[in-house]
């Protein structure tokens, strides 16, 4: 059996028209008023570091003309019937058009930025995203949002799966506790590059 001589890395330069920022499920449904009575470390980490940090991330990709593609979580339907078996017995309903499916007013997409609705964890699964990335040429994913132990990680293992060059943005990302979130970012750091939002903007900063 032969070895072959291609040399495939995740080093790679963030190349304008190649490389998207995907932001999950930072919406008012995951990351609302509620969660900060429910669960204030959550709370305090969402608000405190991960909202901030997809903040700069956005100013960064949109100075660099970068792509920039969000994913919510929303029923297609008015009484939720396309939602995934997973989300029915799970009750996780987000109504359609309604105030919780919308992006937190301080991240909010710009005209022109696609928002997709999703009803699964993996919004490969419930969504257009393969087939936009591809129409649009994206060979590099970043990801940031909610919640490093669900959405985030089926968004990293199922976008690998499906040849693109994924990389988390680690401190962009929190779970419903943070020993949650280090055990994903564990799990799944092999199907993707781990960098800080420091690094990505570099990055960015570099594209130009």
């Amino acid at each position: 059996m032969t070895t072959p001589s291609t040399h495939f890395t995740r080093d790679r330069p963030i190349v304008r028209g190649r490389a998207a920022l995907l932001v999950i499920d930072a919406q008012n449904a995951t990351c609302g008023p509620k969660h900060k009575m429910e669960n204030p470390e959550f709370y305090s980490a969402a608000t405190g570091r991960v909202i901030p940090n997809i903040h700069r991330l956005l100013v960064s990709f949109r100075g660099a003309r970068l792509e920039v593609i969000y994913t919510v979580i929303e029923n297609l339907a008015e009484d939720g019937r396309d939602r995934s078996l997973d989300y029915k017995l799970s009750n996780i309903s987000v109504a359609k058009g309604s105030w919780e499916a919308q992006v937190m007013a301080e991240i909010a997409p710009k005209a022109d930025e696609i928002v997709l609705p999703k009803t699964s964890s993996s919004v490969f699964n419930s969504t257009i995203l393969d087939y936009v990335l591809r129409n649009i040429g994206i060979e590099d994913v970043f990801v940031a949002g909610f919640l490093t132990d669900q959405c985030i990680d089926h968004a990293i293992k199922d976008g690998a799966d499906r040849g693109y060059y994924m990389t988390c943005v680690h401190d962009a990302c929190a779970a419903e506790s943070g020993a949650r979130h280090e055990a994903a970012l564990s799990c799944f750091k092999g199907y993707c590059r781990m960098l800080a939002t420091e690094d990505v903007l570099k990055l960015a900063a570099a594209s130009q």
